[in-house]
């Protein structure tokens, strides 16, 4: 990581637990001092970003610094939680990753159409996904400029 940027938070919306897990397990053993907080659908996404619920606390808190989102998850799919994110004047300048299984052209053309930064999809195999997780890590946090959250 840069040595003048301050870590922030990588908020992650993900409802596979398996996925979940593997990426707070590479994010650890790669040492990386951003912190990690996850989300397991779209409504509880949009309630950390608007401090509402149980999230309430973090009301003077900043914003995270990247969004890692999975397209297929309950209550609110990450296609209505992107389109969202990026109508609002607030919230849009947070990069938007998406990382999900579809591998379906219509979800890569809407995603980047509704402001995306990024579409990865999901690897197979375990060790394909523990390099894209250092890989995103390190273009995120060591290559890009991103504005102060």
């Amino acid at each position: 990581m840069k040595q003048d940027r301050k870590p922030f938070t990588i908020l992650i919306a993900d409802d596979d637990p398996d996925d979940r897990l593997m990426v707070k397990e590479t994010w650890e053993d790669n040492l990386l001092a951003n912190g990690l907080v996850f989300v397991e659908d779209g409504e509880e996404l949009m309630d950390y970003l608007y401090r509402r619920g149980k999230y309430v606390q973090l009301k003077n808190s900043p914003f995270p610094g990247l969004i890692l989102l999975d397209l297929n998850m309950p209550k609110k799919n990450g296609r209505e939680a992107l389109k969202e994110i990026k109508a609002d004047p607030d919230l849009r300048q947070i990069p938007v990753v998406v990382l999900t299984t579809s591998r379906a052209e219509e979800d890569i053309y809407r995603a980047y159409n509704l402001g995306v930064n990024s579409f990865i999809t999901k690897p197979l195999t375990f060790e394909t996904f523990v390099h894209i997780i250092k890989t995103i890590g390190k273009f995120w946090l060591e290559i890009v400029e991103l504005p102060t959250p």
